[in-house]
């Protein structure tokens, strides 16, 4: 009787100690597939509000802290959607705000609220498209957008009226700060599954990107 109770015991104790293997695997293997979606600071980086393009599977997260105002902001930004075509369904961009010039946050509020509209996308491009001539650093014309946004297809009352929405300004608000606990000091800043690019250029974007994918 003593041996049964005693081999019940170890096989009670057994399956404990399996199950709790192969809970640890498990979770060891969700962290794996996850990848930078595990990261303990992933809000930092992405919040849920934060503008992306891509798949949220996608195997490379490409983080930007970005100023619509920013003249590199607006030389990267077509190598950046060229890097993604190169490599379809691979990486998700992720749009932060970091607002360090004069008309910064007017025109993020813009772009905010033609998200409303659906077509924030379509704002950035053609506000980088015509940066030089309302961002120009020596001789900036804000007033100039409000030409221009109509090639978009917005409705532009009503994106004047939604711009006021006191949500961007947290929004703006909370990537600054985010920003900040980064150690953001330029723009644009860029992350690949929560790294900080190493060295600032075209080239060293793209060969940390494919690293990433390859990993």
């Amino acid at each position: 009787m003593k041996a049964q109770k005693s081999i019940i015991a170890v096989a009670g104790l057994t399956l404990i100690i399996l199950f709790a293997v192969g809970n640890y695997l498990f979770k060891v293997d969700q962290k794996k597939k996850l990848g930078f979606l595990a990261h303990k600071n992933f809000q930092t980086f992405v919040r849920d509000y934060s503008p992306t393009l891509g798949p949220d599977d996608a195997k490379v997260v490409l983080v930007e802290f970005l100023d619509p105002e920013c003249e590199s902001c607006r030389a990267f930004y077509p190598f950046v959607k060229k890097i993604m075509a190169d490599h379809p369904n691979k990486i998700k961009l992720v749009v932060r705000y970091m607002p360090f010039h004069g008309n910064s946050k007017m025109v993020i509020r813009i772009l905010e609220a033609a998200r409303k509209q659906g077509k924030y996308w379509e704002t950035l491009e053609t506000l980088f498209y015509y940066q030089p001539k309302w961002g120009s650093h020596h001789h900036p014309r804000p007033e100039l957008i409000w030409e221009v946004l109509p090639e978009v297809g917005l409705n532009i009352e009503q994106l004047k009226s939604e711009m006021t929405n006191p949500s961007f300004d947290k929004i703006i608000e909370q990537d600054f700060a985010d920003g900040k606990t980064l150690q953001v000091r330029a723009t644009p800043t860029f992350f690949i599954n929560g790294k900080a690019l190493e060295q600032f250029g075209y080239q060293q974007l793209e060969d940390a990107i494919k690293k990433a994918i390859a990993e």
